[in-house]
């Protein structure tokens, strides 16, 4: 057995629950993509689904990585 593994488990940090922690990622991203597909809307009327896709996805996958997924780990730690 390796020494890592003979540790007692009131040491190690809980693991977060997935299932809460997906939710607190939806009430962040849900309106992000609303508020991106209004404010993109007036500007791509006549794109393609896939162009205005291309446009919006990396800015909200910017705001997960740099914004929400951290905000989350920060302010909802005790409830996952």
């Amino acid at each position: 057995m390796s020494a890592s593994s003979s540790t007692p488990s009131s040491t190690q940090p809980r693991k977060p629950n997935r299932l809460r922690f997906s939710f607190f990622v939806f009430l962040g991203v849900y309106p992000l993509v609303t508020a991106l597909i209004y404010a993109l809307a007036p500007f791509t009327t006549e794109w393609h689904i896939w162009q205005r896709n291309l446009v919006m996805v990396p800015m909200i996958v910017g705001s997960m990585v740099f914004v929400i997924i951290p905000s989350i780990h920060r302010h909802c730690h005790r409830w996952l």
